[in-house]
Parts: structure tokens; C-alpha cells; sequence
């Protein structure tokens, strides 16, 4: 009697019974064959490790395959960068003339009134004035140079000095400004040095005060970071020494000046048709929607673009750090945090705004972005008439976003339960966007999901739309595919009161 209760013998372990427990079959084919070398033909009678295709001998990948990433790998690690921009000879040369020529023009000049005259009334009075001092320094220029020494002058004196020539670029959509000698932009999602330079620290510092001042706020040693915007509604950050060792740094995000709007996402390739008419659909249907995102994914681009499909007859507030939202509706009052004075004291939050927004009548509640205890006061507000809300936060997946307002809510001193909290998440949120920038530079909205409801202690969701990726060509470029789920959509009943529910069916299945 063996362990298991069977006798040996006939259906133990006698002749032609199975072998025991834990004993492995032999690798060779019932005839009693010898195993196959790897490659060649099946085995007769089937085996337990056929062949994996594409596979050659001991190696888990394609020799040629490794031999690239191995010397891709050599080549970076190999590579030599250069940290300064070079510039031009032509630039070079008008900038060296600037440095002689602009102490000059100072003395000539009243500077209360020129900053009266635009940039073309004073490119007007200075042109004389130029020619007069290009004589007295024995200095001949042609047209074109004359042109060039003007436009940097009048940059110097009215606008960002050498800023005002990649903030004019339509192409560049990131400039970083990291001290006097090296500026980084982004063209088409790709980093490249731009040949900048800026004459020296305190020259770089005058403009980042320049830019600042202009919103009221100030950069300096004792406060020492600074949030600000352009008057086209391009987000600028500043921090200057001692927190940056390299000398002052600028970081500009632009904004188109065109308003983008949904369709133009979707013929950038950001989102598929349908994609396009579900978010559409969700504007209009004032369902509370949260897009969630990483750093440069363009999540404020696909507010503003969502803001497009908010009634006319609303009323709308936004509320924000830097005021950047640039809304395409005629009822809208942008409101703005305010930083502490220098003794600490008159700082009004974001939390305080939106606590002051309920008493304005509000019809929407936009939030540019959330990243604290605000986030309850304004699902507070998305529960209690004010349906339509939308915000921003920075989260790499939906589920992360809900686990991050969860966070957010719970850093404050609120005393409730976090079952209450995720509860009261799930009752307010309808939909949440997932933008994302991929390696290619290229920003795409990966995930349309619902928020259903709890289940127990967990929050439910429900995916409607999904970015596969599929392969990447040989210049980078990433293929995929935006994908229904094919599942009715839960919001489906708050579409049919606006009479979309037909439209927003055949959208999601």
C-alpha cells in the first residue's frame, strides 16, 4: 500500500503504469526516437517543447537585432556632448556691435517716452538715431545689417532681448533657458540647442524680472521661484540662484495662437473619430471630467479644447496657479491665486478660490490643475449643481488618478473615512481623459474611461476607448491604434437628457 492508498502492481507503479508523481516524461518521441536537433521537423506523437519560431540556437533573440541595440548602446555611451550653444557669424557679429552701439542710444534717448511708442513707431525714431551712431564708431553697415541691428535693439529695450526671436517662432513649442550660455527648444517634440546666448547672468536676470513684473509677481534672492504668464498665455516658470547653480533658468511653454480645438486634435492623430465625438458628446452633456496626464502631455491644450463645447449661455469660472486657460466662451471670468507678500502674510490658494467661486453663481467650475486639499472642494462642487466641471492632475494611468485625488484629499486635515472619500470620487467624477507624450514627441489620448461607481471599498471603472500600440517605424515614428471597447457607456443616460444618447452609443460601440 503505497501513500496515495494504491497497491503496487496493476494501476501502481508495475510494469507499463504510470510513473510517479513528480517524475518528468522523457524527451524523445513514443517510437523510442532520438530528440530532433532544434529547428528541424516536429516530433512524431508531439513533444513537450516544440521549436519557438525565429528562434536559432541558444540565443532569445535574432543575432543582427542585438548586434544593433549592443552598438547603439556603445554609441550613446561613447558620445560626446557639447553644453554651449555656437552662434552664427552674422549673429555673432550684430550682437557684438549691439553691446557698442546700445550704450549710446541709452544716452540719446528718453526712456519714459519710448516706452509710450510701439515697436514700430520707435524703429521709426531710432533709425536716424542708429545711422548717427554707427558714424561715430566707423562703422558701415548694409540694409540688411541695419534691419538685423534694429530688431535686437528694440527686442533689448521693449521686448525679452534674444527670447523675442524663438518666442516669435511658430515652430517652437518649449524654450529652456538654463543660465546665460545655453538655451534648449522643442520643435515637433524633439529637443534640439538653439543658438542663443545671452550676454551675461545679469542681462539673463533683467529679462526674467522683465517677464515677471508684467504679472505682478518678483523673482529675487529672497523669493526665489517665480510662476508667470506672456500675454499671448505662455506658462513661464523662473528660479534664479542660489536654488539654481547654473545661473538663472526660464522655462516657456507656448500656447498656439490659433484655439485648438477638437478636431484639430484628431487630424493631429491624437485620437480617433469616434474618440473625438465621445469627448465632444461629454462637453456638451456637462458630464465632470478629469484629464489626467505627465509633464508636456498637453493636458491643458485638451481643456481648452474641451471648453469649446460648453454652452454659450454658461457662465464660467477658471481658477488657476498662473492663468493660462484660454477659453472659447463669451461668459468667462478668469480668477488667480496670489502669492505671499514678503512678510508670509496675503496668500490666497486655490482652495480659498473655489470656496469663493460657489458664492459667484457659477454654472461650470474649471480647475487648471489640482495638487492638494482643493480637490475635495471641488468635487464639494461637482455634487452639489455644478455639473460640467472639469480639472487637471498629473497621473501616468485613470487608476492612478483616482488614487492620487484620493491622496490629495487626504493630505489636508479633513476628518473623514477614505471609503467617504472614494465614494465621494466616484459619485462625482464621470469620465476621466488619459493624454500622454510618447517617445516620439508625438501626444496622444491613450485612455477614455467612465467611473461607474463602488464596488465594496474599490472604485469601478469601466474603459470606453484604448491606445494599442502596434510598431514603430524605421524614423521613430510610434503605430498604434485607438480602440472601442465596445461596451455600453454608463453615462449613456446623462447623454439622452441633451438628446445625444443615439450619437454617443454608436460613437463608444
Amino acid at each position: 500500500m503505497t501513500a496515495f492508498g494504491r497497491r503496487n502492481g496493476i494501476g501502481g507503479m508495475g510494469q507499463g503504469a504510470r510513473p510517479a508523481f513528480g517524475v518528468a516524461k522523457p524527451l524523445k518521441s513514443s517510437a523510442g526516437e532520438k530528440a530532433p536537433a532544434p529547428g528541424s521537423s516536429p516530433l512524431p506523437g508531439g513533444d513537450q517543447f516544440p521549436p519557438v519560431p525565429g528562434m536559432d540556437g541558444p540565443s532569445s533573440a535574432p543575432q543582427n537585432l542585438r548586434d544593433d541595440a549592443m552598438s547603439r548602446l556603445a554609441e550613446r555611451s561613447n558620445a560626446v556632448h557639447s553644453g554651449e550653444s555656437e552662434q552664427g557669424g552674422f549673429e555673432a557679429s550684430i550682437h557684438k556691435i549691439k553691446e557698442q552701439v546700445l550704450p549710446r542710444l541709452l544716452e540719446r534717448v528718453d526712456p519714459e517716452a519710448a516706452a509710450t511708442l510701439t515697436k514700430d513707431e520707435l524703429s521709426e525714431e531710432f533709425r536716424p538715431i542708429i545711422i548717427e551712431v554707427l558714424a561715430e564708431l566707423k562703422i558701415t553697415f548694409n540694409r540688411r545689417e541695419q534691419f538685423a541691428l534694429e530688431k535686437v535693439l528694440i527686442d533689448e529695450l521693449l521686448g525679452f532681448g534674444p527670447l523675442e526671436e524663438l518666442l516669435n517662432d511658430p515652430d517652437v513649442s518649449d524654450i529652456m533657458v538654463n543660465g546665460p550660455n545655453q538655451t534648449y527648444i522643442e520643435k515637433k517634440g524633439k529637443l534640439q540647442l538653439a543658438p542663443t546666448k545671452f550676454r551675461d547672468e545679469q542681462h539673463l536676470f533683467q529679462i526674467a524680472q522683465r517677464i515677471v513684473n508684467q504679472v505682478g509677481r518678483r523673482v529675487d534672492q529672497t523669493t526665489p521661484l517665480a510662476d508667470a504668464r506672456l500675454k499671448d498665455g505662455s506658462r513661464v516658470n523662473v528660479i534664479v540662484p542660489p536654488l539654481s547653480l547654473r545661473g538663472t533658468a526660464i522655462s516657456i511653454r507656448k500656447f498656439s495662437e490659433k484655439p485648438i480645438t477638437i478636431d484639430m486634435l484628431k487630424d493631429f492623430g491624437s485620437m480617433s473619430e469616434k474618440m473625438a465625438t465621445a469627448l465632444k458628446i461629454a462637453g456638451a452633456c456637462r458630464m465632470n471630467i478629469v484629464i489626467s496626464g505627465g509633464t508636456g502631455s498637453g493636458k491643458t491644450t485638451m481643456l481648452n479644447a474641451l471648453s469649446k463645447m460648453i454652452d454659450p449661455g454658461e457662465r464660467v469660472l477658471t481658477i488657476e496657479d498662473a492663468a493660462e486657460l484660454r477659453l472659447q466662451q463669451p461668459h468667462w471670468l478668469p480668477l488667480e491665486t496670489r502669492p505671499p507678500n514678503l512678510e508670509g502674510q496675503g496668500a490666497i490658494t486655490i482652495g480659498d478660490l473655489v470656496k469663493n467661486a460657489l458664492r459667484m453663481r457659477p454654472d461650470r467650475i474649471i480647475l487648471g490643475e489640482i495638487r492638494g486639499a482643493e480637490c475635495f472642494d471641488l468635487l464639494a462642487a461637482m455634487n452639489t449643481g455644478h455639473d460640467g466641471s472639469m480639472c487637471t492632475l498629473h497621473a501616468n494611468s485613470p487608476r492612478e488618478c483616482l488614487g492620487r485625488m484620493e491622496n490629495m484629499i487626504l493630505m489636508g486635515d479633513i476628518k473623514i473615512p477614505k471609503e467617504a472619500i472614494s465614494r465621494q470620487i466616484a459619485e462625482s467624477v464621470d469620465i476621466i481623459v488619459q493624454v500622454k507624450r510618447l517617445r516620439d514627441g508625438s501626444r496622444r489620448t491613450t485612455n477614455i474611461t467612465e467611473v461607474i461607481g463602488m464596488e465594496g471599498d474599490v472604485i469601478v471603472t469601466q474603459e470606453l476607448f484604448k491606445f494599442e500600440y502596434l510598431d514603430e517605424t524605421d524614423d521613430g515614428k510610434i503605430i498604434g491604434e485607438f480602440r472601442p471597447s465596445g461596451l455600453r457607456p454608463y453615462t449613456l443616460e446623462k447623454a439622452r437628457q441633451f438628446g445625444f444618447d443615439q450619437a454617443y452609443l454608436e460613437a463608444c460601440l
